[in-house]
């Protein structure tokens, strides 16, 4: 007998039968006769040592790894923006129809499990992420091996990177804890501590499940629709959720989400709403993104969950801008697939406003079943006290100064909870991205180096590092370089880092493309900065407040007096004949950029940086794990540049 042709023969097998069991959720044959053939491929995969790279075997899991690795994703990964009623939904649905014409909407379950990416490459699976920051994900291949209904190979050869979510169904759930020693609380939170268990047999345990919904990544390919895309998915065996309606009246949309939320108590998996996107994606491309969401999508998020338990203290915690909020520390319960210990009062007005005592009966709401919130009070009794409000600052014990409903820490340089914010802050990715200095270590910093100020920082040795605790020379190094790599920030980034309140990330960037520099900014009067959209009086109060007050001032001239020196992108970059006018692909993962990042740059020497190689390519850039896109660049004998040569040229 051909024992490799009969290996062969078992996996095709297999992974049909898998598919009807797992995916299909309908079974072809016995299970006694599905582990007969099972135990045929185990044994002949022993007798030869041989085990093919699609082979089901490979879904068992049972190597215990030491840690994850980081997975740099080939595109971002953006997060969903919200609406939580109707009319906001209308309103987005509404502004798409005008501009672009009535369009046709799909329509799917918004999962509540883990969000991952798998790549193939020639048909068979390569790895698999979390999603992470959008950015940078953890690698939780061997963990997404032992989920049974994700396939192993596919009949699409070029690379593609599927995006989907892992989930535990509540039966699944249910039968687990009968006999578990230690039963899981709920479904999302079993799926996410499985993929992020170092021991995969402990993941292949819960017997996850797994859907796909979406494609960030593909060579070779373009789709029309959401509905193109989707039947690709399952007509490369996938496992695609079987609710999924495609409708153009926004009424038959609300109807929709109206069954759904009524009917999702009976549903075997966990949703938190209903996901809305436009079809078309012609359309789509036209609409784009924002920083974070695209623009195409919306979640419909259902009514958040509430519960009532006793509020027994209330903690005071304090920002980088000085300001106080209350926390209210209450007896745990479990909400929305968490276990609530603490819920915001969001300031002493709220809880004046409010009437909440301690010991009192209070209802919990998980706004968007994400922020745990103190709603107001259920009951009291004789055992409820009042709620003091503080004078004196819970950190440095300065005076507190009263405005509004609101509560301020005056003591700018000295409050180590204030300084210890600012800093994490500022040092933050979306921000100077300055890696290797978050939580302990600006502790560390404040109590045994006395940094003070974010410009402080810029004074650090490698001596001074070397000198804390823990700190050897290769983390003292890496900390050094990337302070002074930041000293060169975007305008926007520049403008986050600030922390000026109320301004996030979009807003620094929509401010950046309003102002030339830093001078018309911070001369910008509160009329000036209402024109922009989604800028309105009280951020651009906020704005104009930051510019005048003489501590911010003092310590964005310190920046400057230490070396910080903004990029503006209005402004013309020195042109590079390397990169002018020339069609760029990027492939591989570069060690001193993202994606992001080196494209913007490239961009502004006036090249064409595209996704894909042709004829037309004039460079392909490659840095470590170069795939498909490295070998049609061969074929075509487009110049190649590694990140080596890339740094010099860039220079």
């Amino acid at each position: 007998m051909d024992k490799i042709k009969r290996i062969k023969e078992l996996i095709t097998q297999i992974n049909k039968l898998n598919y009807h069991y797992y995916v299909l959720d309908n079974p072809i044959i016995a299970d006694r006769e599905y582990d007969a053939i099972y135990d045929e491929l185990v044994r002949l995969e022993k007798e030869t040592g041989i085990v093919l790279p699609d082979s089901p075997t490979k879904q068992v899991g049972d190597t215990v790894l030491e840690g994850f690795k980081k997975h740099t994703h080939i595109q971002k990964l953006y997060s969903l923006d919200k609406c939580n009623n109707f009319s906001e939904l209308e309103s987005w649905i509404d502004g798409i129809n005008k501009t672009y014409g009535n369009q046709t909407y799909t329509l799917e379950y918004k999962f509540d499990g883990l969000q991952m990416t798998i790549t193939y490459e020639n048909g068979e699976f390569v790895s698999a992420a979390t999603r992470g920051n959008g950015y940078v994900g953890e690698d939780v291949t061997n963990q997404v091996l032992t989920i049974k209904s994700v396939p192993l190979r596919i009949n699409y050869k070029q690379k593609i990177v599927v995006q989907g979510e892992a989930m535990m169904k509540l039966s699944v759930l249910n039968e687990y804890n009968k006999t578990a020693l230690e039963p899981l609380k709920n479904a999302r939170n079993a799926a996410a501590g499985a993929i992020r268990n170092l021991d995969p047999k402990v993941t292949g345990s819960r017997n996850l499940s797994m859907f796909f919904y979406g494609i960030p990544y593909i060579e070779g390919k373009k789709f029309s629709t959401h509905t193109e895309l989707m039947q690709f998915l399952k007509d490369n065996g996938f496992p695609v959720y079987d609710y999924f309606k495609v409708e153009n009246s926004t009424q038959k949309i609300e109807e929709d989400i109206t069954t759904i939320d009524k009917t999702k108590k009976n549903f075997d998996i966990l949703i938190d709403g209903v996901v809305i996107k436009v079809n078309d994606f012609k359309v789509r491309d036209k609409l784009g993104y924002t920083s974070k969401f695209p623009k195409w999508a919306v979640g419909y998020k259902f009514e958040a969950q509430e519960l009532t338990t006793t509020l027994t203290d209330v903690v005071w915690q304090v920002g980088r801008t000085g300001k106080l909020t209350p926390i209210g520390v209450v007896e745990p319960i479990e909400l929305a697939g968490a276990t609530i210990k603490r819920a915001t009062l969001n300031n002493y007005g709220d809880i004046l406003r409010k009437g909440v005592k301690i010991n009192a009966k209070v209802f919990v709401r998980r706004s968007n079943e994400v922020i745990p919130e103190i709603l107001k009070v259920a009951s009291t009794d004789e055992t409820c006290s009042e709620i003091l409000k503080p004078t004196k600052c819970p950190s440095c014990g300065a005076d507190l100064i009263e405005d509004g409903a609101n509560l301020f820490c005056p003591n700018f340089y000295g409050c180590p909870e204030q300084i210890e914010d600012r800093i994490n802050h500022f040092c933050s990715r979306n921000a100077m991205n300055i890696e290797g200095i978050r939580d302990k270590t600006i502790t560390l910093l404040r109590t045994e180096l006395n940094v003070k100020t974010v410009a402080d920082l810029y004074d650090l040795t490698q001596e001074d590092l070397l000198k804390l605790d823990k700190f050897k020379e290769k983390k003292s190094e890496n900390i050094i370089s990337s302070i002074q790599k930041s000293k060169n920030p975007n305008f926007s980034n520049f403008i986050f880092a600030l922390g000026i309140n109320g301004v996030g990330e979009k807003t620094a960037k929509d401010l950046a493309k309003k102002f030339k520099n830093l001078d018309e900014l911070k001369n910008a009067t509160v009329t000036d900065l209402t024109q922009i959209n989604d800028i309105g009086e009280v951020i651009a109060q906020n704005i104009v407040n930051f510019f005048t007050d003489e501590k911010q001032l003092k310590l964005i001239n310190d920046l400057f007096s230490k070396g910080v020196n903004i990029t503006y992108s209005n402004v013309k970059t020195v042109e590079n004949a390397n990169f002018s006018n020339k069609t760029i692909v990027l492939t591989g993962d570069l060690e001193n950029f993202t994606r992001a990042e080196l494209t913007e740059k490239l961009e502004q020497f006036g090249a064409k940086v595209t996704s894909s190689v042709s004829k037309k390519t004039d460079l392909v850039i490659v840095g470590e794990n170069a795939g498909s896109k490295l070998n049609k660049a061969k074929e075509l004998n487009i110049t190649l540049m590694y990140e080596p040569e890339l740094m010099e040229k860039l220079k």
